[in-house]
């Protein structure tokens, strides 16, 4: 699977948002949008036009660097969503919601999506009682995602759980700290959804 190896404080300069992929060092004085907050690169300082398809793309690419996944992955979900009934901009931010990997960072178990995509690949998480270690895997309403047994004492776990014990859990997931466990209540509806995103540009782009 191609993924991207670079300096991800990049990613959120490309974007001039805060995108959250470092995890913690995102909220402090050393987060790279904050200290420079134009794009990387020798003439990021004077790109300033953008073109009706330009904003389209970074819309994209922009959702693309939120949740970590590749152009093949996002087409393949943008498909789904069609063939649902509903808004489609919205169901596509759902799907991505429901990702394994991403539920494991809202509620506070990893510090960013790409940490909690590793620590699933490595084994470290049930989903009803079953061991799961595929970070794409989509949840569902009634879903119990765990910390294994073997694995509550992994350090970067406990430190994630206690670091994260001031951040608000979203509301459409429950979370028991105790026993490193969550249950998904619902869907998110978009309004529960908190990334910068305009997701209809997205839906113009690949409508093209």
């Amino acid at each position: 699977m191609s993924r991207y190896t670079g300096a991800v404080c990049r990613q959120c300069r490309r974007e001039g948002e805060k995108l959250y992929l470092k995890g913690d060092r995102c909220y402090t004085n050393k987060c790279a949008v904050d200290r420079r907050s134009y794009p990387p690169g020798q003439h990021g300082q004077g790109r300033k036009k953008q073109s009706e398809y330009g904003n389209q793309l970074r819309m994209k690419q922009r959702l693309r660097r939120i949740y970590g996944v590749t152009e093949r992955r996002l087409e393949s979900y943008y498909d789904d969503a069609t063939r649902k009934r509903g808004i489609t901009g919205e169901i596509l931010v759902q799907l991505l919601e429901s990702r394994l990997d991403n539920v494991v960072y809202r509620l506070g178990i990893g510090a960013s999506r790409a940490q909690a995509r590793q620590l699933i690949m490595h084994g470290h998480f049930v989903v009803n009682g079953q061991k799961v270690d595929i970070p794409s895997y989509l949840i569902k309403p009634t879903d119990v995602i765990a910390v294994r047994e073997s694995s509550r004492n992994v350090k970067v776990i406990k430190e994630n759980v206690e670091n994260a014990s001031g951040r608000t859990t979203p509301e459409w997931l429950e979370f028991n700290a105790d026993k490193l466990e969550g249950q998904v209540k619902v869907l998110p509806s978009r309004e529960q959804v908190d990334i910068p995103v305009e997701e209809h540009l997205i839906v113009e782009f690949y409508s093209r």
